[in-house]
């Protein structure tokens, strides 16, 4: 899974379904590594963790064509911040409206 805008810590990973409350006991919250793109184990599941101060629109999704066209793929909308590197662009003034 690749997430474009961000980079996020891995912080846990297995395989089977998620458990709720046996699988976040073994996260790793002290040292996890850092990336944008991460393997999900064959039917398992990733945890991953970031902090969402870039604005837009942001596409998490696999990078296998037949996963992606199965719907393994999201997105993340990121309103903006409060501090003005944190806020989107005002639309240009020739854009035409929708």
């Amino acid at each position: 899974m690749h997430l474009h805008g961000y980079d996020f810590h891995i912080v846990g990973t297995g395989f089977g379904n998620f458990d709720e409350e046996k699988d976040p006991l073994s996260y790793n919250l002290v040292d996890p590594p850092l990336r944008n793109t991460v393997t999900v184990p064959v039917s398992g599941w990733t945890a991953m963790r970031f902090k969402a101060t870039n604005p837009g629109v942001w596409f998490l999704h696999c990078h296998l064509e037949r996963h992606l066209t199965r719907g393994m793929n999201t997105v993340f909308i990121v309103k903006n911040g409060k501090y003005k590197k944190e806020r989107l662009l005002p639309p240009p003034p020739d854009m035409p409206p929708c």
